[in-house]
């Protein structure tokens, strides 16, 4: 793709509009046919299970990694012009956001990116949620919260300014991501063989995964011709969701790669529900739930913030770029996420059977 000719019919922030509706398509397609969610992963793993959620989470993280350490090898891209590695990261924001995050998605019952997806097929509850996460965040990352957050991030920072690559750190050559890569792809092979998963949930599974490759190498190839600085970024629904929110509330709303990213999964899931017949309205179940699910959400959107970025953003798109806090806050995501379910799920479900 010419990117310089097609910049002279039609402006950068627009182009990366359009970049991130398609990579936001691609993850919203995928995720819905695939079913993707991290929280249903964790939780199947918390009750020592490998099941068909932790497969297909196993098979769109490991694509990711093997797509995006390819693009590194083969000069589509560069890990060290990313945004997420350019910037200081928090030690301490991906242990405490990435243990609220996992919280806050057992209790809403899904992660930003899956309430996303689930909204557009009809979900009432996840809209709600989402829209609770969307605001949190955004309190989070310029309002009330903002204070409380960059207090708890700034505890403990990376040296030097800048993020740590976690090859680099164990001394690994550039290489051995995309050799871990293809081990995690193949434990995840096992995994579908052994759940008897469908070739359709294999390639949507890896569809989430290409998504995330997607819009690494496009914001990198923008960014190598445009005039003006330009993100290196990719699939995250934390700082995009806020700043989507915001694009409909101020007067000169600015366009861009996130803001188009948000509406493209959204766009993406509702055409993937319509063609699979999967589109209906759902409701929250009481008042109980609605209290669970709108404490959850709260809880995303703070700690997405804190960690610096969700389940997608931080765990799937930071992790395949080897961000040492992304790993981190990964890790603290499936630790909060089986805790959560372990003393919230579990031990109601232990009340339920003893009474």
């Amino acid at each position: 793709m010419d990117l310089v000719a097609l910049l002279d019919h039609v402006d950068e922030t627009t182009l990366a509009t359009v970049m991130g509706l398609l990579t936001g398509a691609v993850f919203g397609i995928a995720a819905q046919r695939s079913s993707f969610c991290l929280r249903a992963a964790t939780v199947e793993f918390a009750r020592g299970s490998l099941g068909p959620r932790v497969a297909v989470w196993l098979l769109a993280f490991s694509t990711a990694l093997v797509w995006v350490q390819s693009a590194h090898l083969l000069g589509l891209f560069r890990v060290e012009e990313a945004r997420m590695m350019a910037v200081a990261g928090s030690w301490s924001g991906a242990i405490l956001g990435g243990l609220m995050f996992g919280a806050g998605m057992v209790l809403a019952r899904g992660c930003s990116g899956r309430l996303l997806v689930l909204a557009a097929t009809g979900n009432l509850r996840a809209v709600i949620s989402g829209l609770i996460f969307a605001v949190v965040a955004q309190m989070s990352l310029h309002g009330w919260l903002a204070g409380l957050r960059g207090w708890l991030a700034g505890l403990w920072v990376t040296p030097g300014g800048a993020n740590v690559n976690l090859l680099h750190a164990l001394g690994l050559p550039d290489a051995a991501g995309l050799g871990l890569g293809l081990a995690i792809a193949a434990l995840a092979v096992v995994l579908v063989r052994v759940n008897r998963l469908g070739w359709s949930a294999m390639v949507f599974a890896s569809g989430v995964g290409f998504a995330v490759a997607l819009g690494w190498v496009l914001t990198f190839s923008l960014a190598q011709v445009a005039f003006e600085p330009v993100a290196v970024t990719s699939a995250t629904f934390s700082g995009p969701s806020a700043s989507t929110l915001m694009f409909f509330l101020t007067e000169e709303p600015a366009l861009g790669f996130d803001i188009g990213l948000v509406p493209g999964a959204f766009l993406g899931a509702l055409v993937a529900g319509w063609v699979g017949r999967e589109l209906k309205f759902q409701g929250f179940e009481g008042e109980g739930q609605m209290r669970r699910s709108m404490t959850g959400a709260a809880l995303m959107g703070f700690g997405a913030m804190l960690a610096g970025g969700c389940a997608i953003g931080a765990g799937v798109t930071g992790g395949s770029i080897f961000v040492a806090t992304a790993w981190l806050a990964l890790f603290c995501m499936w630790v909060g996420a089986g805790v959560t379910d372990w003393l919230v799920d579990q031990a109601g479900a232990r009340r339920q059977v003893v009474a």
